[in-house]
């Protein structure tokens, strides 16, 4: 049975949390597809206290947590920033989700949906256009999720991992 979770904005103080759930959730997605050692380094880089510290300062970034009812534990988030997705035709009135992770036995629940509602209604009241992501080549639950939440392929990139590259579909969605 899956715990009660309540969605809600991030706070400042949420920094070590995300830095935790980004680390557990990214090892979680990506364990036996990509290299450990890449998986570690990836997150020894990204998934710091100090760079949720920055995305939670900057005024143009949004930041959802899921959190466990019983205990608050936090299990999933959802970054939303400035777009820097090589696309065809990049628009001033772009934003990207970031990152979007929950753990996996939070997964299926609903909170996934949940989260891109909320960055959409977010975005749309903000006054963006189109909402961006990108997302691993070979994530087929990933990409077949964004697909049922109305996103296209707009676009690919090399996605670097540690010291490896990896191959990214860029998806879009029209607000």
């Amino acid at each position: 049975m899956i715990p009660a979770c309540t969605l809600r904005q991030a706070q400042p103080a949420d920094a070590p949390a995300l830095s935790l759930v980004a680390a557990a959730t990214f090892l979680e997605s990506y364990a036996g597809q990509l290299r450990g050692e890449d998986i570690q380094l990836h997150c020894s880089r990204h998934h710091t206290t100090a760079a949720y510290e920055r995305w939670l300062s900057d005024a143009t970034a949004k930041c959802w947590v899921v959190e466990a009812e019983q205990g608050s534990a936090m299990v999933g988030y959802q970054l939303l920033a400035a777009p820097d997705v090589p696309v065809n035709d990049p628009q001033p009135t772009d934003i990207e989700i970031k990152r979007l992770y929950l753990l996996h036995r939070f997964q299926g629940t609903g909170l996934g949906r949940a989260l891109v509602h909320a960055a959409i209604e977010w975005a749309r009241a903000a006054g963006y256009r189109r909402l961006l992501l990108g997302v691993y080549s070979q994530n087929t639950a990933a990409l077949a999720f964004y697909a049922r939440m109305g996103f296209e392929r707009v676009g690919e990139r090399t996605f670097h991992v540690g010291d490896s590259d990896f191959f990214d579909y860029i998806l879009g969605l029209p607000l």
